[in-house]
């Protein structure tokens, strides 16, 4: 009888504020203005019933990487880093390669969902950096909204060996009557075998809609890239501004037919972040 299907959270954060002053989050946003740490998480994924998860970036500082793969060697239950190096430096291969020797990393992600430049990403000096990522095995992480879309998709088109994950949904406005263009921008990326999506960060978009305002975008993204490339993701603690941990996984499952559950909950993330590479 096989075993089980691992439940994996393909998406949180962890931070010490002393280890990023002046840098986000800010003060005004009181409840994520405080350490967030493997202890604060421990209960919430116990309660939950999950078996390991993906940590991932939130500042442009190697040094947060070396901080995170640091405590995914202490705590077993984080399964893979995304972490971030300058993709557009001269010596990106080489800075890759280096981070590559630490098997926890699982992937890169460079901030650009408020990048000044649209289009950083379709540069073509990025193809050095995309080319080692993929050489190691290394997966990129989109963090883009949806006017950066079709800036992906050509990103995404010319590294078809690279395995790319939209994160959030590419952050549709929910909360403000919806993003135009989004779901056929998405459905372009989708049509890229390369390419899946993360089922997480939506709640924070949906406003005081809630859960029933996410579920025709939740819809819109399991119709597009199937139950094969969806992946579920907390967003945790940034999830706090909008909902609790478990209620946000309760709502997901209601979200996503049950026949896709152990895929869309676990087998999905398990095998794009390689996790259970050694």
């Amino acid at each position: 009888m096989p075993g089980r299907v691992p439940r994996i959270d393909a998406h949180h954060h962890l931070w010490r504020l002393a280890d990023r002053p002046g840098r986000w989050p800010p003060p005004e946003l009181a409840a994520l203005h405080r350490d967030f740490t493997p202890d604060d998480l421990a209960p919430l994924l116990a309660a939950a019933g999950l078996d390991g998860t993906v940590l991932v970036q939130t500042l442009e500082d190697e040094a947060e990487t070396a901080a995170m793969l640091a405590l995914a060697a202490r705590n077993p239950v984080i399964r893979g880093v995304v972490g971030w190096t300058d993709l557009k430096a001269a010596d990106a291969p080489e800075r890759i390669a280096r981070l590559a020797r630490d098997q926890r990393l699982r992937g890169l992600r460079p901030m650009l969902q408020d990048h000044p430049d649209e289009a950083w990403i379709a540069d073509p000096c990025l193809a050095p950096a995309a080319d080692a990522m993929a050489a190691h095995d290394l997966a990129f992480d989109a963090l883009v909204r949806p006017r950066q879309l079709p800036h992906l998709l050509t990103f995404a088109a010319r590294h078809p060996a690279l395995r790319v994950v939209i994160d959030h949904g590419a952050k549709p406005a929910i909360g403000q009557g919806g993003s135009p263009g989004w779901g056929e921008a998405l459905a372009a990326l989708a049509a890229l075998p390369n390419v899946a999506c993360k089922l997480s960060g939506l709640l924070t978009e949906a406003g005081e809609g809630g859960a029933e305002a996410v579920r025709p975008y939740a819809e819109a993204i399991l119709a597009l890239f199937g139950p094969g490339r969806v992946m579920w993701g907390s967003d945790w603690p940034v999830l706090t501004l909008a909902g609790e941990y478990g209620d946000w996984l309760a709502q997901s499952r209601d979200l996503v037919p049950p026949a896709h559950h152990d895929a869309v909950f676990g087998a999905n993330a398990a095998a794009f972040y390689r996790l259970d590479r050694p």
